[in-house]
């Protein structure tokens, strides 16, 4: 184990090699290591035509993370699962400056564990009749991207995908204290990410492993509190505190690491009105699944945990796909931690728990849907975010809540004395009759036998006989005005349509 400054380690990284950036999204990202490379190749030119291999593409939707690595030259192609923090690599990918492929977060975050163990690659049921479906796109971002990287095979009867391992040259990972003997401690981490396991995929492919940690300790660290063994670290990097944040949002929250009484996060501002009443029905469901394990997507679904503490719902578990078990999901900038969690296991072991079909309920955003319970999230309106974990969790687990507003960008609405009234509309319709990117496929949960279900601020809708059909209104709303108008999908409207709970509006 050698120890290197951050520009030392950035000329580490040879031109053309395969580069698998370590953190989950918005958590444990080696800012200082990326934020080099990215100043190396100002200055110098190189490293040149790396190739990123990822599952959570760090970034901060700005200029952190994969962000400073987006310049033309520096990037000849990426691989990934989440794009959603890197807007910068994304608009490379939109513009065809690089050659780009979206796999789903859980199967990236296994392709580690595949390297490392030298297989090819692995079969997944994951992405079957969505866009990484070779009889689709194949997971192509862009015509740059080549076909045939996914392919489709029979096996024991039924469609599996093939996903390809690739060799990998450089892993920078993250953890909290390195001792003299090079082993990495992640205590003070939201989670351990995949940081063994891309650390196995470089040293096995005869690749380097750089680390960044908060500090070095003379006194070795337990056993049991070594993430990462000295043996498969090449060169550790000791950053600035200002590159160590433990989340984009936060320099250190104690609660992301300790156990403790779960409880709202009573400090954050009050989310916007229809984001608050889509947690708020959403959470309601959980009433019907005691006991469950849950899943919490990215944006509103995250603000479910918060909206189910307030309402006093508490007999389920929830998980968020970096690796955690119980507490507080945290949002925006943070999403990844738990307040006061249970436990954290690697990303790769709950991905495990996920495609098995371990899910009871699912909560998961949605950008736009057609009438047979189709969704996309993976490209719209100039943006894309990527099929992240979404694709392994919607296609397995036994009860999928989609929460969203009914129209995007300048819907206005307000609520109270237990009604709705929309101020502004929306500009963009979600409910469609065609989607040209199919992240989840409404027809194929259906023949599993699986529940799916909309909530939106005005109404909720299932997936019934392979049609949507709305089952409940808010109070103030009215059917033809508010919700067929704005329609482009068609829908099921029958006699027997609820009203949403005036509480909800109070």
């Amino acid at each position: 184990m050698h120890i290197v400054t951050a520009r030392e380690a950035a000329a580490l990284v040879p031109d053309g090699s395969t580069v698998v950036p370590g953190g989950f999204g918005c958590c444990g990202n080696p800012e200082a290591i990326l934020s080099a490379i990215g100043r190396r190749y100002r200055e110098t030119g190189h490293p040149r035509g790396l190739t990123l291999f990822f599952a959570a593409g760090p970034g901060d939707r700005g200029e952190r993370g994969l962000n400073h690595l987006a310049q033309d030259g520096l990037v000849s192609c990426a691989i990934g699962g989440f794009w959603g923090f890197a807007p910068k690599l994304g608009r490379m990918a939109q513009e065809e400056a690089i050659e780009a492929h979206n796999w789903p977060q859980g199967v990236m975050s296994h392709l580690f564990r595949a390297t490392a163990a030298g297989l090819p690659g692995i079969l997944s049921r994951v992405g079957i009749d969505t866009f990484v479906d070779p009889d689709q796109a194949g997971g192509r971002m862009n015509a740059r991207a080549r076909p045939g990287l996914v392919q489709k095979f029979p096996v024991a009867g039924r469609q599996h995908l093939f996903f390809p391992t690739r060799k990998v040259e450089v892993a920078i990972i993250r953890g909290s204290r390195c001792d003299r003997a090079g082993n990495i401690a992640m205590d003070r981490e939201v989670s351990f990410q995949d940081g063994l396991a891309q650390a196995q995929a470089a040293h096995n492919s005869g690749g380097i492993v750089i680390a960044q940690v908060a500090e070095i300790v003379d006194d070795p660290i337990p056993p049991h509190g070594v993430s990462v063994p000295g043996c498969l670290v090449d060169y550790v990097v000791v950053a600035e505190p200002e590159d160590h944040w433990q989340t984009w949002a936060e320099a250190y929250n104690a609660a992301y690491v300790e156990s403790g009484e779960p409880s709202a996060f009573d400090d954050e501002p009050p989310s916007a009105p229809a984001r608050r009443i889509i947690a708020r029905r959403a959470a309601r469901e959980l009433a019907r699944h005691p006991g469950a394990i849950v899943n919490l997507g990215i944006g509103i679904p995250a603000e479910v945990g918060r909206a189910a503490a307030e309402l006093g719902i508490a007999d389920f578990t929830l998980t968020v796909e970096s690796g955690q078990f119980g507490g507080v999901p945290a949002t925006g900038l943070s999403f990844g931690a738990s307040a006061h969690p249970l436990a954290k296991i690697d990303q790769a072991a709950l991905f495990d728990l996920y495609d098995g079909g371990g899910i009871d309920v699912a909560f998961l955003g949605f950008a736009e849907a057609d009438s047979h319970g189709n969704v996309n999230v993976s490209r719209f309106r100039g943006r894309t975010p990527g099929i992240g974990g979404f694709a392994n969790i919607s296609g397995a687990a036994k009860r999928v809540v989609f929460c969203g507003t009914f129209t995007a960008e300048g819907l206005e609405i307000e609520a109270g004395g237990g009604r709705l009234v929309i101020r502004r509309e929306g500009a963009t319709r979600k409910f469609l009759k065609r989607l040209d990117t199919i992240s989840f496929n409404g027809p194929l949960a259906m023949r599993d036998g699986r529940r799916v279900t909309f909530v939106t601020e005005r109404a909720v809708l299932e997936l019934v006989g392979g049609c949507l059909r709305l089952v409940e209104i808010a109070p103030g709303i009215d059917l033809r005005r508010d919700v067929v108008a704005h329609l482009d999908a068609a829908i099921v409207i029958g006699d027997d349509i609820a009203p949403m709970d005036p509480d909800l509006f109070a």
